[in-house]
Order: C-alpha cells, then sequence, then structure tokens
C-alpha cells in the first residue's frame, strides 16, 4: 500500500498548464502575440508585437527574493499606424494559447497586479474556437481602472456585453485592485465559479444561463491576457468622451509618463 500522502495526491487534479515565466522569455510554444486587426468595443489601443509592450521583468516585492513576472505595459504613440492602415495614439499588448493550449472544464488562475487609471481595462478571459458570442466567452476577471472593484462575466448568444451574466466585486479590508490577486475560474458542465483569492465571488448554473440562451461551454477554451485601453466597458463606467473614448486626462498623463503596467506572476489550468 502506498504511503498516505501519496494516496491523497491521487485525489488533486492534474496541473496541465503552467507558466511562470521565470525563463525570463515569452515561451512560443505556449503564447501567440496578437496584433491588432479587427478593432471591437471602439478601444484606443492597437496591439504590437514588441519588447516595448510584453516583456519580462524581475520583481523583488519587499521579499528580498527576485521573481520574474510577465509585463503589458501600453505606450503613448501618437499616428501610430497598423499594416492595414488604421491610425491609433496608443500601442499595448495581447497574448493567447490559441491552437498551443485548450481545455474543457478545469480550474483556470492567474496571479495578477493591476494599475490605477480610469479607461486601462485589462483582462484576463478565455475564449471557444468560432464565431462570438456563439463559440462562449468567459471573462476570469474584467477591469476599467478603478481600484476598488474587478468583475467577471459569461458572454454567449442571448446574454452578452454588461447585461446578464456579469457580478462584480468590492474589494475588502482595505485591499484594492492595484495589489496582487489571484483571479480563478472553475469551470465544470453545468456550473461555473468565480473567485478573487479563493472566495467565491460569483456562481453561475446552466439554468441560469439557460434562461438567457443557449449553454456555450462544453466546447474546448484557450485562454487570453490583454491590456485594453478605453472602449465601451471604460466609458459605460466613466462617461468620458475625450480626449479619448472612455479614457480621461490623467490616464493617458500616466501612459505618457509609463505609470502603467499591468503584471501576472504565474498562469495556471487545473484538470478536474
Amino acid at each position: 500500500m502506498p504511503p498516505v500522502e501519496n494516496v491523497a495526491d491521487l485525489n488533486q487534479p492534474d496541473l496541465i498548464f503552467y507558466d511562470d515565466f521565470r525563463s525570463g522569455r515569452l515561451d512560443p510554444s505556449k503564447w501567440n502575440v496578437r496584433t491588432t486587426g479587427k478593432v471591437v468595443n471602439n478601444e484606443q489601443q492597437a496591439y504590437v508585437d514588441s519588447s516595448e509592450t510584453i516583456y519580462i521583468a524581475s520583481t523583488h516585492e519587499n521579499t528580498g527574493v527576485e521573481n520574474k513576472v510577465l509585463v503589458l505595459h501600453p505606450h503613448y504613440q501618437p499616428g501610430f499606424t497598423t499594416r492595414d492602415g488604421q491610425h491609433f495614439d496608443f500601442i499595448s499588448g495581447r497574448i493567447d494559447t490559441r491552437e498551443k493550449f485548450h481545455f474543457t472544464y478545469g480550474s483556470a488562475s492567474a496571479r495578477m497586479k493591476l494599475p490605477a487609471g480610469a479607461g486601462l481595462w485589462p483582462a484576463f478571459w478565455a475564449m471557444g474556437y468560432g464565431s462570438w458570442p456563439e463559440n462562449g466567452e468567459i471573462d476570469v476577471m474584467e477591469y476599467v481602472g478603478e481600484p476598488d472593484w474587478v468583475s467577471c462575466a459569461l458572454h454567449g448568444p442571448g446574454y452578452f456585453g454588461e447585461s446578464a451574466l456579469v457580478n462584480k466585486l468590492f474589494f475588502w479590508n482595505g485591499e484594492d485592485a492595484t495589489s496582487w490577486h489571484t483571479y480563478t475560474v472553475d469551470w465544470a458542465p453545468n456550473r461555473i465559479v468565480f473567485k478573487v483569492d479563493g472566495v467565491v465571488v460569483y456562481r453561475v448554473t446552466r439554468p441560469m444561463v439557460d434562461f438567457f440562451g443557449p449553454w456555450m461551454f462544453s466546447n474546448e477554451k484557450y485562454l487570453i491576457l490583454n491590456l485594453a485601453l478605453g472602449g465601451v466597458y471604460p466609458f459605460k463606467t466613466n462617461g468620458i468622451r475625450a480626449p479619448y473614448f472612455g479614457i480621461p486626462e490623467d490616464t493617458v498623463l500616466k501612459i505618457r509618463e509609463d505609470q502603467v503596467r499591468v503584471l501576472i506572476d504565474w498562469v495556471k489550468v487545473y484538470e478536474f
């Protein structure tokens, strides 16, 4: 008979994806860097493949121990033109695991530290293959730059935008989104549970989804990390139209002065 601790290990879920960016470079076997083509939600940034916007950095975080983190770092670059002729004043970063890693059911988490600034729109999410919203979207963490809250949501036919299956967590005990937090989704065949630092903040059951439209969460999903700037979701919260849609002047100044960075310590997925 195996030792007791090994018996217990048999009940643990399998770790099927993990990246702590310790190698000091973005692993191309796990991640794709995406560049801007079609722009949705009236976002104000172009995604570019650049070491200016996506890179690995060292941090110590008051521990004295060096740690590697992924950085998404936007820049003010007036008149930037994409290959297809679109013009933007900001560049930023977006990565995903499409065609390199996907899963159906399990627990996906990312440990992240977010910047303050109205109109900043970072997200950690999972998307199915095919056309949106029929492919099903799981937003594990979204944030529009107001440090006291983050949100999570599901999107599919009949339930998308900020209309139905969405919830906000307002932080407690003086915490906010600019500190390190772990954002998690536990995805099962008939239930999806969102957590922050292990605390359940939203539970969606299949009947809840079926009330609005078909359940689109039985298919493979891949992971996405990005930092958008402005756009519909920030605008719906802050009402800012100028100098940029969803982005006030003080946030533009923060970007121009290189004060805005999203840090990701690690990403992991366990299979149920």
